[in-house]
């Protein structure tokens, strides 16, 4: 993958993590939602967040000051 290709999937990778989070919201919020549905969805949410962080740690490198 190329620096622009990362670059669009991170950019995808956000847009799922905050429409994870908004479904999480909306079940919680509705009551009574699937609680297992609920950890599911958290469980993805927490992948995304690791794979947004590899892709941002090899597309902005620590710098050594």
């Amino acid at each position: 993958m190329n620096e622009e290709e990362m670059r669009k999937r991170l950019e995808m990778l956000r847009i799922e993590h905050r429409d994870l989070d908004a479904a999480i919201d909306a079940l919680t919020m509705a009551g009574g939602g699937d609680q297992l549905q609920v950890a599911r969805l958290k469980k993805r949410k927490l992948r995304l967040k690791d794979q947004i962080a590899l892709i941002e740690d090899y597309l902005i490198p620590d710098i050594i000051a």
